[in-house]
């Protein structure tokens, strides 16, 4: 007997500060569906005053248990809450495709007031072996989150960040409403 197969299915995580329908999440949820990939984009509690575990929970009942046909792309802060629970994942899991945008795991200068949610970071060093594909994007001109922290966090998951010319923080106050970036990383 064998298991039927998973529908594909994708969850996008946001930021800090933001909500499902800003930035280039819509744009990608949209595309996404017109490739017959189930998707959803959380509203994670209290977006301007993030609560580590509020958040890894939320985005822990989003994700569910991933498998080889799951997707999930994160942006900044949401990078870190989609680490954590990943890391917290146990048994046999894979994720077919994950997709960090302006990712980090250490304190940011810019934003002190994320410290405490930052605190402790997270190892993401055993995530790579679960994870078919990955990719880390960053801009060269990220106000919010320094280029070499999102490297950094690269490294750790053993690749090198794709710069995206120009793109800021990936808000759509930096003119980012569309991110084909991270759609064509998505394997589905």
């Amino acid at each position: 007997m064998t298991t039927p197969a998973t529908h594909p299915r994708a969850t996008i995580i946001h930021g800090y500060g933001a909500t499902p329908k800003d930035h280039w999440f819509p744009w990608l949820a949209e595309r996404l569906e017109e490739r017959g990939v189930r998707t959803t984009v959380p509203a994670l509690p209290d977006t301007d005053h993030p609560d580590p575990d509020r958040w890894t929970s939320a985005a822990g009942a989003a994700l569910g248990t991933p498998d080889a046909r799951t997707t999930v792309v994160a942006h900044s802060l949401g990078c870190l809450t989609v680490l954590r629970r990943l890391s917290t994942l146990r048994g046999d899991w894979r994720l077919g495709t994950l997709v960090l945008v302006s990712g980090f795991v250490a304190p940011l200068p810019a934003i002190p007031e994320l410290d405490p949610f930052i605190a402790g970071g997270c190892d993401p060093t055993p995530l790579p072996a679960r994870i078919d594909h990955l990719t880390v994007l960053r801009s060269d001109a990220d106000p919010l989150v320094p280029a070499s922290h999102t490297d950094h966090l690269a490294t750790l998951l053993g690749t090198t960040a794709r710069v995206i010319s120009g793109a800021g923080h990936f808000l759509a106050d930096d003119g980012v409403t569309e991110l084909p970036e991270a759609l064509g990383a998505i394997r589905v």
